[in-house]
């Protein structure tokens, strides 16, 4: 396995700079995810590592060693594509043990490690197949499996799971988490879903414009995001934010004054952050907030109401369980104001907080 470092890495294409002095410490063993919008560079940086795209400055090292300018093959890395990228005449065994046979390894090497990979993803029944008679689960099983034989020191994945359908998505998420606990491999995991970085990550890394906001563990950037691009961009539904004003007399949320004298919020507080999941929907009566349900989702395990709430405009709610709402009623909702955000005029988290104060 490996212990992988970056320092002050950057990524130049002319005078566009694509990725600035990123820093980062990712521990043997660890499962690091890379997460951000399009355009952010997360996948750039994988391919940094994997050795298929120049460093412009700072250090790559691996377990100590320099490896900028080392050839892709010389790194010992093994790359998980989004595409699965099978060859369509050669079965499932020797679609992941073609590495192993263009090195010129012995052939019961090859059926040894290509047998223990099969066995360790299920596809000990199916490597005598064709991809063409393979699901898409199992053929990115085949891609993971032929990344194992390798025995790399470390495993990257560049959005495995784009292509496969949502009930797929959750069979392979499960995969490479069992994957991770049995190989006990570094691992580093690019993706655009929020849901499979909270669920497979020791660690986040969220990117946005070249730039790392916060590196942290998924319930660390759950519950105390370092500004307002993190809160709004870990947790789905995504984050209301409110524009707050404080001054001596009380607090202004949105044009809707509150009465809140035991709310000590810090004069700078530009925005307040409330995750739908942490407003109570309430009477009308005495209630915080005035809403009218605008557009109600029966989920079962859930319940989202899209409301316009007086003096705000529109929010959204999720209640656990199943609620008797419906479009047009009128709702008290109070804010948790444990777990609220506060947020700067620039977005930066401040710690002085509703959650302090409650």
């Amino acid at each position: 396995m490996a212990r992988i470092q970056l320092h002050d890495v950057t990524k130049s294409y002319g005078d566009i700079n694509v990725l600035r002095d990123i820093t980062l410490d990712i521990e043997d063993g660890e499962f690091i995810v890379l997460v951000g919008p399009s355009g952010c560079g997360k996948s750039t940086l994988l391919r940094m590592i994997a050795g298929l795209e120049p460093i412009s400055g700072g250090e790559f090292l691996i377990d100590g060693i320099r490896m900028n300018d080392v050839r892709p093959r010389d790194r010992d890395i093994a790359m998980v594509f989004q595409s699965y990228a099978l060859y369509p005449h050669m079965d499932v065994a020797r679609n992941m043990g073609f590495s192993m046979e263009i090195r010129g390894e012995a052939v019961e090497t090859r059926r040894s490690k290509v047998a223990a990979a099969a066995e360790t993803l299920g596809l000990s029944k199916l490597t005598s197949r064709l991809p063409k008679a393979l699901s898409g689960g199992q053929r990115q099983r085949v891609a993971m499996g032929r990344a194992i034989v390798r025995d790399p020191r470390a495993f990257l994945f560049d959005e495995p799971l784009s292509n496969l359908d949502a009930a797929l998505r959750v069979e392979m998420r499960l995969e490479i988490a069992r994957l991770h606990q049995k190989l006990g491999a570094t691992m580093i995991y690019v993706t655009h879903d929020q849901v499979e970085a909270l669920t497979l990550a020791d660690r986040i890394v969220v990117l946005q414009g070249g730039d790392i906001q916060q590196v942290g563990s998924p319930l660390e950037l759950y519950s105390r995001p370092a500004n307002k691009f993190v809160a709004q961009f870990i947790g789905s539904p995504t984050m209301n934010v409110v524009p707050v004003k404080v001054d001596q007399s009380g607090v202004t949320l949105g044009a809707c004054r509150l009465d809140l004298p035991s709310l000590s919020l810090p004069f700078d507080a530009a925005e307040l952050g409330i995750r739908p999941e942490h407003m109570d929907v309430v009477a009308p009566e005495g209630a915080m907030l005035q809403a009218t349900a605008d557009v109600v989702e029966h989920l079962g395990s859930d319940t989202n109401i899209y409301a316009n709430v007086t003096g705000i405009g529109p929010m959204m709610v999720r209640v656990h369980g199943n609620i008797p709402a419906r479009s047009g009623d009128v709702l008290g909702l109070n804010i948790q104001l444990e777990n609220a955000h506060i947020f700067a005029k620039d977005g930066a988290a401040l710690r002085t907080s509703a959650r302090q104060a409650a």
